[in-house]
């Protein structure tokens, strides 16, 4: 990151957060930068063989197996703390990387996550909606998780688009589809409300988070609205894709009965005081994922619509 990089800002004054509610970039570059250092932990998010693998099996998931490597270089959008990326990167996936997102903060964490892990990579402060890069520079682009931030979503995949390389490809999951992210975030709400209540009771208080940590997660979690502008229908993002220039455009879904167990694991987790949880829990909720995605991917996927999944990837590639 040169000098001319925006400087991360991990405490935002009020009057910069009652302005993000009107300005959706400036919410998430806060939101993102005071994020930033702890969102890992939050996240559960690693660098090993338990996230190199779900990082590569999201990727030949999306691209079947024929299309997994090797990307000579590799661009990433809304890199966050370059989970995504690094993990391909780790898996064999792409040689050399490029991180890029909107909040100095999160360049920051992933350049220093990828100069920890000896990779090749180095990044920049872009709006995925101009990115500023020059034509026919990469051969893989990617994005975890980061579509739904874009405000305009079509326009960004042009961009994607135009720094591929012709034959390049993209990848973007973990997108929320529009019925997932309705039950989720049901989910979410019905287990923040009983956990919070229920360690009220004098037998539990020492389950109970304190109450200023607790009124700064849900300040958060207003913010955090702010942030997530979309949800995707499948159909519609093929569409989009097809618009966009994209030829090849395809979309496939994951996580039903897993989402099930996954939001309400995490936002238990949030309301409960960190470290009171052990690996007995990390077990119980790790393993719990995957035996139900199992599930989806063995079973439900073949008689549920796919609009149902919580989660969506969408893959294409620049015509040659």
């Amino acid at each position: 990151m040169t000098d001319e990089q925006p400087a991360p800002n991990p405490h935002a004054s009020a009057d910069e957060v009652a302005a993000a509610y009107q300005d959706t970039k400036l919410a998430q570059v806060l939101y993102h930068d005071w994020e930033a250092e702890t969102y890992d932990d939050k996240w559960h998010i690693s660098y090993d063989e338990r996230c190199i693998t779900y990082a590569r099996d999201r990727f030949v998931g999306a691209v079947g197996a024929d299309n997994e490597e090797p990307y000579e270089r590799a661009l990433e959008l809304g890199c966050g703390t370059g989970f995504f990326l690094l993990n391909l990167m780790q898996g064999g996936i792409a040689k050399k990387g490029s991180v890029t997102d909107l909040s100095p903060g999160m360049v920051k964490v992933a350049l220093r996550n990828g100069e920890g892990l000896g990779l090749d990579v180095d990044g920049r402060v872009a709006d995925a909606e101009t990115i500023p890069y020059e034509d026919d520079t990469f051969d893989l682009v990617v994005g975890h998780a980061v579509l739904h931030h874009i405000p305009d979503v079509e326009q960004s995949l042009r961009e994607v688009l135009r720094v591929l390389k012709p034959g390049g490809r993209f990848v973007f999951a973990g997108e929320p589809t529009t019925v997932g992210d309705f039950y989720a975030r049901w989910l979410g709400r019905i287990t923040w409300e009983i956990t919070t209540n229920v360690t009220r009771l004098p037998f539990l208080r020492e389950w109970r988070r304190p109450q200023a940590e607790l009124d700064e997660s849900s300040r958060a979690a207003a913010l955090e609205a702010v942030v997530d502008i979309h949800t995707f229908d499948p159909d519609r993002m093929e569409a989009m894709a097809r618009r966009a220039g994209a030829v090849d455009a395809r979309v496939t879904t994951e996580e039903f009965s897993a989402a099930f167990l996954g939001w309400p694991v995490r936002t238990f987790e949030a309301a409960v005081p960190e470290g009171k949880l052990g690996f007995g829990w990390a077990g119980f909720a790790y393993g719990g994922w995957k035996t139900l995605s199992a599930l989806d991917e063995n079973v439900l996927r073949r008689v549920v619509p796919r609009r149902f999944f919580y989660n969506l990837a969408v893959t294409g590639t620049k015509p040659a």
